[in-house]
């Protein structure tokens, strides 16, 4: 079976709705544009569809290997597999996200999609260029070894990824309870982008958040704190480059310091901020030291598990 990729066939709209969300904001000042950090967006989403088309093939090939030589059952192209592999890929993208909040190696290719200090649909865009040196496709490896065939898989997650879209918004505040409890949202999403204390590394879910919930790494949106969004050391820049860079080449220079073989893979793959002299935090460390100024009932976010 040859089965389309399903965002290819999304960008017409998604301009289209990055276009309308502008102009409502202009409107309603409820949505924020910034068009340098617009443009940086939206160039950093064109070098992703070219990089993604090598790391996509790559990926695909590994995939189609294991799928013919190692599968464990024949799961076809039925409609019931198709259901279960988007709730599976579900399942693997949320460990892939928040392996790439606490593995920095895995940080380096991510923080581009985290890297703007605005919150609307272009930052949906602001997709990766590094996914393959960094090895992102292993996430989906189980899915093959499983017997779900790699273009079934690349279908589904194309369909996760359009989901992904529209919840880059400020202009939607909350849905439905029954939907907020069961789907990602606009508000659970602007959580995980965030930069304050209580809401760091939270909300790693694609489409259904109840992975968050299941696994203790789920945090609600507070109206009393508004989200402020971008990286905790904000890069400072629109160079597309330097986005798609900047982390790669601070793993560089801190591997030049490491003193042993232990702080030389702590810098690769340690959570993010981890430095042999503790001169800099990481997400949990900053978490924590909030918690201790706040008493425990406004202290709703506990730390994340490991």
């Amino acid at each position: 079976m040859n089965l389309p990729n399903p965002v290819t066939y999304a960008i017409p709209a998604f301009i289209f709705l990055i276009i309308a969300e502008m102009v409502f904001g202009r409107l309603t000042g409820k949505v924020r544009f910034e068009p340098k950090d617009t443009a940086t967006s939206l160039a950093m989403g064109l070098g992703s569809q070219v990089a993604g088309l090598v790391a996509g093939s790559i990926g695909y090939g590994i995939g189609l290997f294991i799928w013919h030589h190692a599968r464990l059952f024949d799961i076809g192209f039925t409609w019931w597999a198709m259901v279960v592999a988007f709730i599976l890929n579900d399942l693997a993208y949320y460990v892939f996200h928040r392996a790439s909040h606490r593995v920095r190696w895995f940080w380096a290719a991510h923080i581009i999609h985290h890297s703007s200090q605005h919150y609307n649909l272009s930052t949906a865009l602001r997709q990766t260029w590094t996914g393959l040196p960094a090895l992102t496709f292993i996430f989906s490896l189980p899915l093959f070894v499983l017997g779900f065939h790699p273009l079934l898989i690349a279908f589904v997650a194309g369909l996760n990824l359009i989901y992904q879209f529209w919840i880059h918004t400020e202009a939607i505040k909350r849905l439905p309870r029954w939907f907020e409890a069961i789907f990602n949202t606009p508000s659970h999403h602007r959580v995980h982008h965030a930069t304050n204390p209580r809401y760091l590394d939270a909300n790693y879910a694609g489409t259904l958040i109840i992975w968050d919930k299941m696994f203790g790494t789920f945090v609600p949106e507070d109206d009393a704190e508004p989200c402020r969004y971008g990286i905790v050391h904000q890069l400072g820049s629109f160079n597309p480059f330097k986005v798609a860079s900047h982390e790669w080449i601070a793993i560089a220079k801190d591997m030049v310091k490491a003193r042993s073989s232990r702080e030389f893979f702590l810098y690769l793959f340690g959570p993010p901020g981890w430095s042999h002299d503790g001169s800099r935090h990481t997400s949990r460390d900053l978490k924590q030291s909030w918690e201790k100024k706040v008493s425990p009932k406004k202290a709703k976010s506990p730390a994340p598990a490991e």
